[in-house]
């Protein structure tokens, strides 16, 4: 793993890996598995978290407890791809609440989204109402999501 600190090692890998199966661990969890004390671990962790290794702490949400079990992916393309449009979509859909991803990629299309819903009712109001009335939006294609066959939240390191 590339790194921009000359302290990152092989015990700031084990933390991240941890955390990654469960933030929720102390600093007293694992330093018992890497075996340091509490307060290394907690100066590790500073570190890791102010040299932007960890990103953020998040808690992992049931979609279908929470009434928003359909998730689909949406291919858009832009009417333009110049980055006054290429902006203004972005900015647009980083406010949209169902659009939970979105990843400016390379191919046919311009943007990959990731929208979860109630149900196809709603999605249909989401692609007439939003996606549908954006003006940067050429054309789009959804693919829905049947089954989740594997969804791990974390990196390999």
């Amino acid at each position: 793993m590339a790194s921009s600190s000359e302290r990152f090692d092989d015990i700031d890998i084990k933390i991240l890996r941890l955390l990654q199966q469960n933030a929720r661990l102390t600093l007293k969890e694992i330093g018992s598995q890497v075996n340091l004390s509490s307060t290394p671990v907690y100066e590790r962790f500073r570190r890791l978290e102010r040299e932007g290794y960890i990103k953020k702490y998040v808690a992992v949400l049931d979609e279908e407890k929470l009434n928003m079990g359909l998730t689909v992916y949406c291919s858009v393309k832009l009417k333009q791809q110049t980055l006054e449009q290429s902006e203004m979509f972005a900015k647009v859909i980083s406010e949209i609440r169902e659009v939970t991803e979105c990843y400016n990629i390379s191919g046919q299309n311009d943007f990959l989204l990731k929208i979860q819903a109630a149900n196809m009712a709603a999605y249909r109001e989401f692609v007439l109402h939003v996606l549908g009335a954006m003006d940067q939006v050429w054309s789009y294609e959804s693919t829905f999501v049947m089954d989740t066959v594997k969804h791990d939240y974390g990196l390999t390191i």
